[in-house]
Protein backbone atom coordinates (compact mmCIF):
# COMPACT_ATOMS: atom_id res chain seq x y z
CA UNK A 1 0.00 0.00 0.00
CA UNK A 2 1.70 3.16 -1.31
CA UNK A 3 1.84 5.83 1.69
CA UNK A 4 -0.33 9.25 0.76
CA UNK A 5 2.16 11.57 2.35
CA UNK A 6 5.79 11.70 2.83
CA UNK A 7 6.84 9.50 5.59
CA UNK A 8 9.65 11.18 7.74
CA UNK A 9 9.93 8.39 9.80
CA UNK A 10 12.35 6.14 7.92
CA UNK A 11 10.77 3.17 6.37
CA UNK A 12 7.75 3.59 8.70
CA UNK A 13 4.43 3.66 6.65
CA UNK A 14 1.69 5.99 6.76
CA UNK A 15 -1.69 6.50 5.58
CA UNK A 16 -3.59 9.60 7.30
CA UNK A 17 -6.61 9.26 5.33
CA UNK A 18 -7.07 5.53 6.35
CA UNK A 19 -7.19 5.47 10.18
CA UNK A 20 -7.69 1.49 10.35
CA UNK A 21 -5.08 0.61 8.03
CA UNK A 22 -3.22 -2.55 8.37
CA UNK A 23 0.16 -1.14 7.98
CA UNK A 24 2.48 -1.53 11.20
CA UNK A 25 5.74 -0.08 11.52
CA UNK A 26 8.57 -2.64 12.42
CA UNK A 27 12.44 -1.13 13.19
CA UNK A 28 13.66 -4.34 12.14
CA UNK A 29 11.94 -4.84 8.74
CA UNK A 30 13.93 -6.68 6.54
CA UNK A 31 15.97 -8.41 9.59
CA UNK A 32 13.05 -10.50 10.49
CA UNK A 33 9.80 -11.90 9.24
CA UNK A 34 6.92 -10.11 9.26
CA UNK A 35 5.39 -9.17 12.86
CA UNK A 36 1.74 -8.38 11.69
CA UNK A 37 -1.00 -10.58 12.86
CA UNK A 38 -4.59 -10.36 12.95
CA UNK A 39 -7.30 -12.39 13.91
CA UNK A 40 -10.10 -11.81 11.59
CA UNK A 41 -13.64 -10.53 13.68
CA UNK A 42 -16.60 -13.02 13.00
CA UNK A 43 -17.87 -12.77 8.87
CA UNK A 44 -20.23 -10.05 8.72
CA UNK A 45 -18.35 -7.77 11.24
CA UNK A 46 -15.96 -4.91 10.50
CA UNK A 47 -14.46 -3.67 13.59
CA UNK A 48 -11.79 -0.86 14.03
CA UNK A 49 -10.77 -2.72 17.09
CA UNK A 50 -9.17 -5.19 15.67
CA UNK A 51 -5.96 -3.42 14.71
CA UNK A 52 -5.58 -1.74 18.34
CA UNK A 53 -3.24 1.28 18.26
CA UNK A 54 0.59 0.29 20.29
CA UNK A 55 3.57 2.45 21.19
CA UNK A 56 6.76 1.12 20.97
CA UNK A 57 9.58 2.64 22.66
CA UNK A 58 13.63 1.92 23.74
CA UNK A 59 14.88 3.43 26.66
CA UNK A 60 18.09 2.60 27.91
CA UNK A 61 16.85 0.31 30.79
CA UNK A 62 13.67 -1.14 28.64
CA UNK A 63 11.33 -1.97 26.10
CA UNK A 64 7.86 -0.03 26.84
CA UNK A 65 5.13 -0.60 24.87
CA UNK A 66 1.48 1.17 25.92
CA UNK A 67 -1.76 0.23 24.50
CA UNK A 68 -4.99 2.67 24.59
CA UNK A 69 -7.89 -0.18 25.50
CA UNK A 70 -10.67 2.05 27.08
CA UNK A 71 -13.56 -0.04 28.26
CA UNK A 72 -11.92 -3.23 28.68
CA UNK A 73 -11.02 -5.00 32.08
CA UNK A 74 -6.96 -6.09 32.44
CA UNK A 75 -8.84 -10.16 32.62
CA UNK A 76 -9.89 -9.33 29.10
CA UNK A 77 -6.57 -8.43 27.67
CA UNK A 78 -3.92 -11.20 26.95
CA UNK A 79 -0.29 -10.26 27.21
CA UNK A 80 2.23 -13.43 26.24
CA UNK A 81 5.80 -14.45 25.49
CA UNK A 82 6.46 -16.96 22.22
CA UNK A 83 9.41 -18.08 21.61
CA UNK A 84 11.57 -16.62 19.06
CA UNK A 85 11.38 -13.70 21.10
CA UNK A 86 7.93 -12.71 19.86
CA UNK A 87 5.70 -10.66 22.34
CA UNK A 88 1.78 -11.17 21.65
CA UNK A 89 -1.00 -8.85 22.96
CA UNK A 90 -4.40 -9.68 22.64
CA UNK A 91 -7.98 -9.45 23.82
CA UNK A 92 -11.23 -9.14 22.59
CA UNK A 93 -14.29 -6.53 23.03
CA UNK A 94 -17.65 -7.62 23.41
CA UNK A 95 -20.35 -6.28 21.36
CA UNK A 96 -22.85 -4.33 23.65
CA UNK A 97 -26.15 -6.01 24.85
CA UNK A 98 -29.13 -5.31 22.49
CA UNK A 99 -32.62 -5.30 24.51
CA UNK A 100 -35.48 -6.19 22.85
CA UNK A 101 -37.24 -3.23 22.61
CA UNK A 102 -33.72 -1.07 22.19
CA UNK A 103 -33.53 1.27 18.75
CA UNK A 104 -29.90 2.04 18.04
CA UNK A 105 -29.41 5.46 16.34
CA UNK A 106 -25.83 4.87 16.06
CA UNK A 107 -22.68 2.39 16.78
CA UNK A 108 -19.88 4.11 16.52
CA UNK A 109 -17.82 2.29 19.27
CA UNK A 110 -15.57 -0.75 17.98
CA UNK A 111 -16.08 -4.32 19.11
CA UNK A 112 -13.85 -7.51 18.79
CA UNK A 113 -10.85 -9.27 18.51
CA UNK A 114 -7.37 -8.15 18.21
CA UNK A 115 -3.93 -9.63 18.37
CA UNK A 116 -0.72 -7.65 17.88
CA UNK A 117 2.52 -9.40 17.35
CA UNK A 118 6.11 -7.58 17.75
CA UNK A 119 9.99 -9.44 17.33
CA UNK A 120 12.13 -8.00 20.30
CA UNK A 121 16.08 -7.43 19.76
CA UNK A 122 18.56 -9.76 21.17
CA UNK A 123 18.65 -7.49 24.35
CA UNK A 124 15.59 -8.27 25.58
CA UNK A 125 15.12 -9.90 28.83
CA UNK A 126 12.61 -12.35 27.80
CA UNK A 127 12.09 -13.85 30.98
CA UNK A 128 11.43 -10.68 32.91
CA UNK A 129 8.27 -9.25 31.26
CA UNK A 130 5.89 -6.97 33.39
CA UNK A 131 2.16 -6.11 32.81
CA UNK A 132 0.12 -3.53 34.18
CA UNK A 133 -2.94 -1.49 32.86
CA UNK A 134 -4.12 1.73 34.54
CA UNK A 135 -7.28 3.44 33.25
CA UNK A 136 -7.43 1.56 30.06
CA UNK A 137 -3.96 1.89 29.36
CA UNK A 138 -1.86 -0.82 28.57
CA UNK A 139 1.61 -1.42 29.79
CA UNK A 140 4.41 -3.97 28.93
CA UNK A 141 7.91 -3.23 30.26
CA UNK A 142 10.37 -5.52 28.86
CA UNK A 143 13.75 -4.95 30.55
CA UNK A 144 16.99 -5.18 28.22
CA UNK A 145 20.23 -6.97 28.76
CA UNK A 146 23.46 -4.78 29.65
CA UNK A 147 25.86 -4.26 26.53
CA UNK A 148 28.83 -5.49 26.89
CA UNK A 149 31.38 -3.18 26.61
CA UNK A 150 34.23 -4.21 24.60
CA UNK A 151 37.39 -4.61 27.15
CA UNK A 152 40.70 -3.78 26.16
CA UNK A 153 43.72 -5.30 27.45
CA UNK A 154 46.89 -3.77 27.83
CA UNK A 155 49.48 -6.17 26.25
CA UNK A 156 53.16 -5.70 27.84
CA UNK A 157 55.99 -5.56 25.17
CA UNK A 158 58.53 -8.05 26.37
CA UNK A 159 62.16 -7.45 24.87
Amino acid sequence: MASLIPSFFGSRKTNVFDPFSLDIWDPFEGLFSSTLATVPASSGEASAFVNARIDWKETPEAHVFKADLPGLKKEEVKVEVEEGRILQISGERSKEQEGKNDKWHRIERSSGKFLRRFRLPENAKMDQVKASMENGVLTVTIPKAEEKKAEVKAIEISG
